[in-house]
């Protein structure tokens, strides 16, 4: 491998020829061989949407010549359009403020930078970081990763499965089923019914998603190293308040508590949370889909799931609900995620948290893995369900729970009589009313009517 040297504070450094990040990164690089777990590239890109309205602001306060601001800016556009990704090899489990990876960016800013213009060179430290330091810069940049992960990924995934549901909700109408309490058979509902408290559910999922997505944009940027703005130019939060919204389309708010923002990480576990939530409302109905269409003849089966691959390589003919199966999994990634997470966020020292890499990147796969989960259950389960209405009228003509409506007409303990001698002799509840007189076939049929 051809290389180059390259000088940092502590001295030479060789550097792989090909690269155009700096001695920094590269001593990252060597000294951290540790997984394959890579800061991921949406972190990457927001730390550039960083390096970006810091260098507008810091031109507009007279830190940085407007000719530097512009490099890096332009940097920062190919940077977030992709063409450098393979730049930022760093892994996740280095320093724990996250400084190699910051160090990573500016570098590559810089270096890309005197590409384009030898004649106006900028210093990683002293330009492209400019009244910056990593304990503020990375942390803003989760919460810039963080909201787009779930406002860009997680939600139009929610929205489209929210959307099959309602769909299969509506053609659930009027199709009458047993419940089921304690996994024992209960009163009557309609499938539309059941159907809509996913909906709901998912509908509620949702709103805690926004809701606490709020909280992420509140950013830390501002703070530098304890959250003084020690090394900030006069004015910098004035400017920043309207130029972080103006480069990043959102409105990020940089008006608050610099020494929360550095030293907690309630905002970002308060997103997460709401991550997690979702996870246990689809490990919910993920369950429940399964056991409605478990079978085809030995299981619920009131659903016919959709049949997409072979589910034996040793019984024919066998088909699993594997939808279910990959949707649950996911959410047991997220569940452990969110264990992660709350040790870290509450594993904070004084002004800062060293936790931070592992908490964003644990934080995009929960985004990625539940938004193409989502998208891969609609898509190849709850848009192909059918219903089995003889299943369905099976379950209810056998159903003893029917009892339950008659006792406004004969009692309590008369239904539950009539229960266990329908179940000793294996017949119908209506066959032992009728048989014991005790309504008629009109007020058999009126009394378990659904209202």
């Amino acid at each position: 491998m051809e290389t180059r040297i390259e000088y940092d504070s502590m001295g030479p450094v060789e550097v792989d020829a090909r690269r155009i990040y700096g001695p920094q990164t590269q001593r990252s690089f060597n000294n951290f061989k540790i997984g394959d777990h890579r800061i991921p590239i949406e972190q990457i890109k927001a730390l550039a949407l960083v390096k970006k309205a810091c260098a507008l602001t810091n031109a507009k306060c007279g830190a940085v010549t407007e000719e530097k601001a512009k490099l890096i800016a332009q940097v920062v556009d190919e940077i977030v359009d992709g063409k450098w990704d393979d730049e930022f090899p760093l892994t996740v489990f280095q320093t724990g403020s996250g400084t190699q990876t910051n160090m990573n960016v500016n570098e590559v800013i810089a270096h890309r930078a005197k590409q384009l213009d030898e004649s106006n060179p900028l210093h990683p430290n002293d330009d492209v970081n400019r009244g910056q330091s990593t304990n503020d810069t990375f942390p803003t940049a989760m919460h810039i990763c963080a909201y787009f992960e779930i406002t860009k990924r997680v939600i139009p995934a929610l929205d489209g499965l929210i959307a099959s549901f309602e769909k299969l909700q509506e053609k659930g109408k009027g199709l009458q089923k047993v419940g089921r309490t304690h996994l024992q058979d209960a009163t009557f509902i309609m499938v539309d019914q059941e159907i809509s408290a996913f909906v709901d559910g998912l509908k509620t999922a949702k709103t805690m998603l926004v809701q606490n997505a709020d909280y992420l944009l509140d950013v830390a940027l501002g703070g530098t190293a304890v959250g003084t703005g020690v090394n900030t130019p006069k004015g910098y939060l004035d400017v920043m308040e309207t130029v972080l919204p103006e480069v990043t389309g959102a409105p990020f708010r940089v008006k608050n508590n610099k020494f929360q923002g550095l030293a907690l990480k309630d905002a970002f576990m308060m997103a997460h949370g709401a991550l997690n939530t979702l996870a246990t409302t689809l490990f919910k109905i993920a369950n429940d889909v399964r056991f409605l269409g478990s079978g085809p003849r030995c299981g619920y089966g009131e659903w016919h799931l959709p049949e997409n691959e072979p589910g034996s390589s040793i019984m024919p003919g066998k088909v699993n609900p594997t939808q279910c199966e990959a949707l649950t999994m996911v959410c047991a990634q997220v569940f452990g995620h969110n264990t992660t997470m709350t040790l870290c966020a509450g594993s904070g020292a004084f002004q800062l948290n060293v936790y931070m890499p592992i908490m964003i990147y644990d934080f995009v796969e929960s985004c990625r893995l539940l938004a193409d989960a989502m998208k891969s259950f609609t898509t190849h389960c709850i848009d192909g369900v059918e219903f089995v209405p003889d299943k369905l009228n099976f379950f209810v003509e056998q159903s003893l729970m029917i009892a339950t409506s008659l006792t406004p007409y004969i009692g309590y303990d008369k239904s539950a009589k009539v229960v266990k001698e329908a179940y000793k002799r294996g017949c119908s509840i209506k066959e032992i009313i009728l048989e014991e007189k005790l309504m008629t076939e009109d007020e058999f049929a009126e009394a378990v009517r659904m209202k």
